[in-house]
């Protein structure tokens, strides 16, 4: 029997790195437990099923799919062949308030179209491509490696990456220096949001969030971004882990700073030789563990932390199709400056909103019937430290989110083809979701909580204890959330002395 196969992993919480972690480790000959709170697995990547109409929960956007491939790989599959993907063009529509501007990852394209609405900007499009082609290069290994050491933040590939952190620049700054046109470089700064920050207090290092859309584009996968976690849910079960649904977990048991296993809402005690926590990272700092264990991360210290801003959801099932408007589409607030700072000041956006519409029932027939629409609708609204009351304000804000989706995209009649409809305001993300103050993009990613200085996939507290996630490093998203899945699932395997290939290196 080899060193993995007596060793019991218990992962918390069957989200998309969980998920990443125990198909590896169950791969690599590991027991591996998955308890999971909800009927289904997915956490924010799980599907929502209205009737015959079918949602992801979260995310929408699948950018760097070889990250994907990879991951699938290492648990022994190949994921090509297990999902059905679909590379978009355009990747998305942007809703300016006196254009629009179809977004592609077609170098040729994307310069005429910039040439056609912004006159004589499209050679600032080479020199943004060439110069975030080499900090991606640069940087993004940099997140693919395990920060609990202090000594990595002088690794090699650190340094070598220091000249392309622009540390005192934020991400406007950085593409209003490419563009010299504000809504140009709008168009390069919203992805910002995915993690859930403000262009104009997002770090400008992620300038190669856009690079990366461009140059790798963006996928879905038929039936929803959701059937990824479906997919490593079986994977995982094929390798001999055990998937429980319905299963809450009420505690971390620790004992002298080691982590020894875990105690489910049932009252049942399930020993383990590690935990791997995937539940959202602030609630389960707050929730999990007894008063008095953890030392950094008490419920005081997470107050003062910086956190995402928060998203007020629509999903809509329609009896009709609105084949205008694409798989993605963007519209921009008239005052889009004064929209965030209402978001990040925790004021509730007016009637001058930004907001998101995936209309993807046009290219994936699989998600509503015949001639209907799954409509996904995502407003980014400020977290609940706000204090705004979503129980009495949320009917008049969805009305208001109709009202613009009318008016801004052409959603025209809107209301009377609405059969099916959920609604999810951040007060929803926190009490239903398990969502630390509704922030649905987690712990914000400013300088101070990156990288070592955000919690450690090796957690830096407990003995035996992993993190993965959005909360913990790298970061948001999904490529970023599943590479955190591979950190985790790479530091046991070493801790007990596997060899493995990686990344395509033999570790």
């Amino acid at each position: 029997m080899s060193a993995s196969e007596k060793k019991h992993i218990v992962v918390i919480g069957a989200g998309p790195g969980g998920l990443t972690s125990a198909m590896i480790l169950a791969h690599r000959g590991f027991k591996v437990t998955v308890f999971e709170a909800a009927h289904r697995v997915g956490g924010r990547n799980a599907a929502i099923q209205l009737g015959p109409y079918t949602f992801d929960t979260g995310p929408t956007f699948l950018m760097l799919k070889a990250i994907l491939d990879e991951v699938f790989q290492e648990a022994g599959v190949a994921g090509e062949n297990l999902l059905d993907y679909k590379r978009l063009d355009p990747m998305y529509r942007l809703h300016f308030a006196d254009k629009t501007l179809d977004m592609s990852s077609d170098h040729d394209k994307m310069k005429a179209a910039i040439a056609q609405q912004f006159p004589c900007k499209d050679l600032a499009y080479d020199r943004f491509y060439a110069r975030e082609k080499a900090r991606f290069e640069n940087l993004f290994p940099c997140l693919q490696k395990s920060y609990h050491k202090a000594s990595a933040l002088v690794s090699r590939d650190m340094l070598r990456a220091l000249p392309h952190l622009a540390l005192t620049r934020k991400l406007y700054d950085v593409m209003f220096d490419y563009f010299g046109d504000q809504d140009l470089a709008l168009s390069f700064t919203f992805q910002s949001k995915y993690l859930g920050m403000s262009p104009w207090n997002c770090p400008g290092l992620f300038a190669m969030i856009p690079y990366i859309e461009h140059a790798f584009g963006i996928y879905h996968t038929t039936g929803g971004l959701s059937r990824i976690s479906d997919v490593m849910a079986d994977t995982a079960r094929k390798h001999g882990a055990t998937i429980h649904l319905n299963a809450p977990v009420k505690r971390v048991l620790v004992e002298n700073r080691v982590v020894r296993g875990v105690e489910l809402a049932s009252g049942d005690k399930i020993a383990a030789d590690d935990v791997i926590i995937n539940a959202d990272f602030s609630h389960a700092m707050t929730t999990l563990f007894e008063p008095g264990v953890l030392r950094r991360y008490t419920p005081a210290n997470l107050a003062k932390r910086d956190f995402s801003c928060s998203t007020f959801m629509l999903y809509l099932g329609l009896d009709k199709t609105y084949s205008h408007s694409p798989h993605h589409a963007i519209a921009f607030a008239r005052d889009y400056r004064k929209n965030i700072e209402d978001i990040f000041g925790g004021r509730k956006p007016d009637a001058d909103l930004s907001f998101y519409v995936r209309n993807a029932s046009l290219s994936d027939p699989t998600l509503a019937p015949a001639g209907h629409s799954a409509l996904y609708v995502l407003v980014p609204v400020p977290n609940n430290k706000s204090r705004i009351n979503w129980d009495t304000g949320k009917a008049a804000f969805r009305d208001m989110v109709l009202d613009r989706m009318e008016d801004r995209m052409g959603f025209a009649g809107i209301r009377q083809h609405i059969v099916q409809e959920k609604v999810i305001t951040p007060l929803d993300w926190e009490q239903e979701h398990r969502v630390y103050t509704g922030a649905t993009f987690n712990l914000a990613h400013s300088i101070g909580q990156m990288i070592y200085f955000r919690p450690h996939n090796r957690f830096e507290e407990l003995d035996h204890c992993y993190l993965v996630g959005g909360g913990t490093h790298p970061g948001s998203g999904l490529p970023t959330i599943y590479e955190s899945g591979r950190i985790t699932a790479n530091l046991l395997s070493r801790e007990y002395g596997l060899t493995f290939t990686s990344g395509n290196l033999e570790v």
